[in-house]
């Protein structure tokens, strides 16, 4: 990508609707542009880095034997009718739509009832089981209130995972597997430090559910936690029952604000069995399959990235999901010349600022956008053969040989 090329300006000044650090680093950047409250566009910066986490997630999850498919977000009333979840006075994120000849439609703010319609075709004896299957989609959720940027979002991009299983055994074996696959994305994504698994309510599905929160200062769930994070509670399930359960007392426990960004839950038939999902067992009895469903918030997770990894400068991207490693600038003709000739071949990893700006605007686009190395060609530097590098994260400047450049 070249700057001179592409319709993106970064923004001096804050927007005045934005209140989150990472969101307003974000609209300045030009990764993101505000539609309404809760709902954005992201720009070609953005989207690349929506697309590395996406890659990560997709990684993790097709090392453990997940397929990926995707399903319509238009969404049959009469399957959410038979698990009681149509009703607006018990399901209140509901967005709906009237088709121009008659009838509702709604938009999906979850997938369990389409996906447990669909395997109804392809699941009939243990010998097809265990399946598990994932999409990326937008999803719509008519929150009450929008806040914090892309971090609690009226339409959003979400990662959702089903498993199928003929039995609670298998079942544990896999949602096992996924609690291992969540950390490891967490992690390359760079939000390892301080993503916890947390105990939260399993509603009526089981004991507890596990989440996955993150410690930072806007996030709007409330946790609890020992000394060595070992134990992380949800606020919900905060009692004197559970306190005994995992051997901590209230007073070793310290509290924090943290964001979900991820999810995993144990259905059993909450889903297959009124909606008649069924298979034939070895001994030929019909039972119902065992579900579970495991979510994770792409675009919460990018705003909750933007929100962690920045300083007074900008966004400081993870490696891993920075939508481009190298920002190159020339600096004079000498400069500008050598930077072309470096520049070709590397379109895809480097972020080439070649616009007619002074060299402190362009440093200081570079550290808005939070590109993990900034690359300077000068003639200064150019007499001794060297570029001088800097990494975004320490600031730390050195000058190595041309021939180092962009090295891994």
């Amino acid at each position: 990508m070249r700057l001179s090329k592409t319709f993106i300006k970064t923004i001096r000044t804050a927007p005045k609707d934005e209140t989150a650090r990472g969101a307003i680093f974000l609209s300045r950047a030009g990764f993101i542009h505000k539609e309404l409250a809760g709902v954005y566009d992201y720009l070609p910066l953005g989207l690349r880095v929506l697309e590395n986490i996406k890659r990560i997630i997709r990684e993790e999850l097709n090392t453990i034997g997940c397929e990926e498919l995707l399903l319509s977000s238009l969404q049959n009333p009469e399957l959410w009718k038979k698990t009681d979840r149509w009703d607006i006075e018990k399901m209140d994120i509901w967005f709906r739509t009237e088709l121009a000849n008659g009838g509702e439609l709604g938009l999906a703010p979850t997938h369990e009832e389409p996906i447990t319609e669909l395997m109804k075709s392809y699941l009939k004896s243990y010998k097809d089981l265990p399946v598990a299957v994932y999409q990326i989609q937008t999803k719509f959720r008519n929150e009450l209130r929008a806040k914090s940027g892309i971090m609690r979002g009226r339409e959003f991009i979400m990662k959702d995972l089903y498993s199928f299983s003929a039995d609670e055994t298998t079942h544990e074996k896999f949602y096992h597997e996924v609690e291992k696959a969540y950390l490891n994305i967490f992690r390359r994504i760079g939000l390892g430090d301080d993503t916890y698994e947390t105990f939260a309510s399993g509603g009526v599905f089981a004991k507890y559910s596990h989440e996955f929160q993150t410690f930072v200062d806007i996030g709007e769930d409330t946790v609890y936690y020992n000394a060595d994070k070992s134990v992380v509670l949800n606020e919900e399930v905060l009692n004197d029952e559970v306190l005994a359960e995992f051997g901590v007392k209230r007073e070793e426990l310290q509290s924090a604000k943290a964001a979900e960004v991820g999810n995993i839950f144990t259905l059993k038939d909450k889903y297959s069995k009124p909606l008649g999902l069924e298979f034939t067992d070895r001994e030929g009895k019909r039972k119902n399959i065992f579900m579970g469903c495991y979510g994770i918030g792409i675009s919460r997770a990018m705003g909750v990235i933007a929100e962690k990894c920045c300083d007074e400068k900008g966004l400081v991207w993870p490696e891993e999901i920075a939508p481009f490693k190298w920002y190159l600038v020339g600096i004079g003709e000498a400069g500008m010349k050598k930077a072309e000739e470096l520049y070709h071949g590397r379109e895809d990893l480097v972020l080439f600022d070649d616009r007619d700006e002074r060299p402190g605007t362009k440093f200081a686009d570079a550290e808005l956008m939070g590109i993990p190395y900034r690359i300077v060609v000068s003639e200064k530097t150019l007499n001794n053969g060297k570029l001088e590098i800097t990494e975004r994260k320490s600031g730390e400047t050195k000058l190595i040989d041309i021939k180092e450049a962009f090295q891994p």
